[in-house]
Formats: C-alpha cells, sequence, structure tokens
C-alpha cells in the first residue's frame, strides 16, 4: 500500500491550510499521516530549530534526566555555565551535544546563537548490556551495564 505524496505545486497551493492542521492540538489517537522528508522542507517545517543526537551512552538515563532538568527552558549561554560547573559525570555528553545543536541551529537553519534557548531534552533507555559475574558455590548473575540515547532541540527566543 503506497501512500501519496503530495506535489511541490500542491504543497505551495495548500501551505497555509496543512501548517494550521498540523499545528492544532488533537488526541492521542487522532494522529495525521507523518510527512516526508520531501514535503517538510517544501513547507519550511523544522527550520526553527537546531537538533542534536547521541546514542548509545554508557550511563543510566536516570542519571542524565537529572542534568537535563536543570538546562530545559534556560538560555544556551546559562545551560553551558550549569553544565560546566556541575559535578555530574554527564555533563561531558550534555556539553558536546549542546555544542552540536547550536552549530546546526546555526550553520544549517541560520538561527542567532544569542537567541537559542534548550527547548527540549530527553534521555530514553538504549539496549543494555549483559555481562555474566561469577559468585560463591559456582553460580553466576548478570551485571546490566545501561545505557540511553539523548535528544536535544533548541530554538530561538522570539
Amino acid at each position: 500500500m503506497s501512500r501519496k505524496v503530495m506535489s511541490k505545486q500542491e504543497l505551495d497551493e495548500r501551505r497555509d491550510e496543512i501548517l494550521a492542521e498540523y499545528a492544532k492540538p488533537r488526541r492521542r489517537n487522532a494522529k495525521l499521516r507523518v510527512l516526508t522528508k520531501k514535503e517538510r522542507k517544501a513547507l519550511g517545517i523544522g527550520r526553527d530549530q537546531g537538533k542534536a543526537t547521541v546514542k548509545y551512552v554508557r550511563m543510566n538515563p536516570r542519571k542524565v534526566n537529572n542534568v537535563i532538568q536543570l538546562i530545559v527552558g534556560k538560555p544556551l549561554e546559562e545551560a553551558y555555565a550549569i553544565l560546566n560547573y556541575s559535578p555530574h559525570r554527564a555533563k561531558e555528553p550534555l556539553l558536546k551535544l549542546l555544542k552540536s545543536a547550536e552549530a546546526n541551529a546555526v550553520n544549517n537553519n541560520g538561527l542567532n546563537a544569542d537567541q537559542l534557548y534548550v527547548a527540549s531534552c530527553t534521555a530514553s533507555q538504549a539496549p543494555t548490556m549483559k555481562r555474566i559475574r561469577a559468585r560463591a558455590r559456582g553460580q553466576a548473575t548478570w551485571i546490566l551495564k545501561r545505557s540511553c540515547h539523548i535528544n536535544v532541540v533548541l530554538k530561538e527566543r522570539e
């Protein structure tokens, strides 16, 4: 079953209608179809933000979320300052990720670096590595080595 991809001409004609429909709040089970990359580019969706993702960070997502709560909603310079003086180990991948998202926002989307803030940041669980540990009386147990995926979205303040 193939889905119909709108032509560039059709997207230009219906731009306001489509953007209004996708911006409306709706229930979870009443989702619209996902736009293709070509359609998003033609409509200009996602040009107001900078995104970055890092995968398989060898850290528990719970510990990363504790640091993330400190920076969400803050201006970019303040988020850098918070992370630089934070004693947590999760600061290193988050600093690197913020710099990458800032570069994406400035270079790819032409946003002003002074106006950027951390719109959203999430850490979700990645596949867990398991190691075997020897125990008493010839038995063994698993050691769970947890890892996470971290996503950052920067937007420009109006």
